[in-house]
């Protein structure tokens, strides 16, 4: 998963990177506005949010919890009114009487009058005496009503009471033979002040309308719909939201409290037919009874939808002309780099007739001027290797026409030669014929490049030409091994070592001397030790030998000998590559020569 991860990033870097320097700047600039701007605009966004969500919380908890202590009130003032018959001695004493007579019916009717106009809600009130007769009082609108087909309700709800009130849900009762009407009840069994024993019941029917006076001012300010239900889930009343709904529907209500109601009072969000919603619930401790507004997320966050709308327009507006500034800034800063790539096109194709004109002093026309410069000393290289070539050209000329005085000389030597041999003069012939030799050695091999077999060749016969000069005298021995005899080097390299060997080391020395070349093989590289057992040299001298060779200004009074061969193994080898010498005064010289193996062969050994 990270490789596959750092392999898609790697794979967006390298997409950038090979991008264009002015898609490059316009990329870079416009993520580094967009991206804040959309930060800030989503955080924005998002406090906006939290911050409505948690007014209109606040706001539609304090009026749930306001309409929950107005119930809470009214059910409170119906519970004290329940308490009254007991300290009426009429009614008590109407309650214990069998017998039902005029003097009964007029108490009974005008204390239940008395109640029912302590509110205006009350729909009815009702008294039921010992005897199970029925007395009651109704509001107007109501001709008839039937209690006697509650009055086994009511008696099971009293009971399981006690002497304490009794809250009855919304139900319905029906009225004027067939119209029905929904009401809760409150009721109380009538203890006997004087007996404790149970005389009668006391029941307030209250119009379930209660709620909307209640309830509507709470629809009003939240935008929901609000809605009570009872201890067991069942629904008490729903605004009109609600009541539109079927009973399948309004039982989502009771499924709302029993997943989400933990607290006395709180807020959740749920989800319904697809739906969100807002509710905020209060459960009051008087009813057990919860009163909850839902209200649709959609009506709450549509200021915040437009707002977010206008934040968004915003963003788009700012990052579209931030893409406007940063094309024309990139323009501006790569316009420069595209004439440079454009000038460094016609230069690669030979054209050095160009000049770039920095308009400023940044970076990029730091850049220019140094291009500038760059052509300028281009063209001056170019003017040196012609005029090189030109004297490269002349050299040749004068080297073809040195060969002619060699050859020239070479073929007088053979004349001399064939007359010594005619007078029977065997030494004048050898040395002439061993100086023709080495004089052929330069013109017949006028190529560069030899082998080291040669070139000892080369040195043999310039030793024996000596020996006739200053017979025994010197000894060659030369211990080479035979992987170093193929190896391809410049010419005479050997040579004019052993020459100043023999003249500056091993000729002033009294008697005969020993002159070796040896070779071997060092990290790919071939090296050569010449070594006399001469007369040597001093500490300055060697010194000022070492520096000359190094290219120091001392160089000339060595005379060109060693210093020629130390240059055209450098000058063809490289700077690393030379010679090196060692000597002691009384203890000879040596001469340590490396060359490079062009052909990689001892590196394959």
């Amino acid at each position: 998963m990270v490789s596959a991860i750092l392999g898609i990033i790697r794979k967006i870097w390298l997409f950038l990177a090979n991008l264009p320097m002015e898609r490059k700047l316009i990329v870079v600039f416009v993520f580094l506005i967009s991206m804040p701007i959309t930060w800030v605009s989503y955080m924005s966004s998002r406090s906006m949010f939290n911050s409505v969500i948690a007014n209109a919380t606040e706001r539609s908890g304090q009026m749930t919890s306001n309409a929950s202590d107005t119930i809470d009130r009214y059910v409170a003032d119906l519970k004290r009114y329940t308490s009254l018959p007991l300290y009426n001695t009429d009614v008590q004493l109407y309650l214990t009487q069998k017998n039902t007579d005029w003097e009964k019916n007029t108490g009974m009717s005008m204390f239940l009058s008395y109640l029912k106009h302590t509110k205006n809600e009350i729909l009815a009130v009702y008294m039921v005496d010992q005897y199970d007769s029925i007395f009651y009082d109704t509001a107007a609108g109501i001709n008839e009503i039937f209690p006697a087909e509650r009055l086994a309700v009511w008696k099971r709800l009293s009971e399981a009471g006690g002497a304490a009130p009794v809250i009855q849900g919304r139900h319905s009762i029906r009225v004027n033979s067939s119209a029905e009407r929904e009401v809760f009840s409150v009721l109380r069994t009538i203890n006997s002040v004087s007996t404790l024993r149970n005389i009668g019941i006391l029941v307030f029917d209250v119009d379930i309308s209660l709620f909307k006076g209640i309830l509507d001012p709470v629809n009003a300010v939240t935008q929901g719909s609000t809605l009570v239900v009872d201890e067991q889930g069942e629904l008490i009343y729903a605004g009109k939201a609600r009541e539109a709904e079927t009973r399948e529907e309004q039982s989502l209500a009771r499924h709302l409290l029993l997943d989400q109601v933990r607290l006395d009072q709180g807020h959740f969000q749920i989800k319904l037919d697809g739906q969100s919603y807002l509710a905020v619930y209060t459960v009051s401790r008087q009813t057990g009874w919860t009163t909850m507004v839902t209200i649709p997320l959609s009506r709450i966050l549509s200021p915040v939808e437009k707002n977010r709308n206008t934040l968004i327009l915003s963003t788009l507006a700012i990052i579209a002309f931030a893409l406007f500034v940063a094309t024309i800034i990139s323009h501006a800063l790569t316009k420069p780099l595209k004439s440079m790539v454009r000038l460094m096109k016609q230069v690669q194709h030979g054209n050095l007739d160009v000049w770039l004109h920095p308009k400023y002093n940044d970076e990029i026309g730091m850049l220019g001027s140094h291009f500038n410069r760059m052509i300028i000393r281009v063209k001056d290289l170019l003017q040196e290797v012609s005029m090189t070539e030109k004297r490269k050209q002349k050299a040749d000329m004068r080297a073809l026409q040195n060969q002619i005085n060699p050859h020239f000389i070479y073929n007088t030597l053979e004349s001399i030669r064939m007359l010594a041999e005619s007078s029977e003069d065997p030494r004048v012939a050898k040395l002439t014929y061993l100086l023709g030799l080495q004089m052929r050695y330069g013109i017949v091999r006028s190529e560069e490049m030899v082998t080291i077999r040669h070139e000892l060749d080369h040195v043999r016969n310039y030793l024996h030409l000596l020996q006739i000069r200053f017979p025994d005298k010197f000894t060659l021995n030369i211990a080479v091994p035979e992987v170093l005899l193929p190896l391809p080097v410049i010419k005479l390299l050997f040579q004019p070592v052993v020459e100043n060997a023999v003249f500056h080391g091993l000729e002033p020395k009294e008697g005969p001397g020993i002159l070796s070349i040896s070779g071997w093989e060092e990290d790919g590289r071939a090296v050569f030790c010449i070594e006399d057992d001469g007369v040597g040299m001093d500490e300055d001298t060697l010194r000022a030998l070492n520096t000359s060779l190094r290219g120091g200004a001392d160089g000339e009074m060595f005379g060109i000998g060693l210093r020629n061969v130390n240059e055209r193994i450098r000058l063809h080898y490289g700077p690393s590559f030379g010679l090196s010498v060692s000597s002691e005064p009384g203890s000879g010289t040596r001469v340590i020569l490396r060359i490079e193996d062009p052909s990689g062969q001892l590196r394959e050994e």
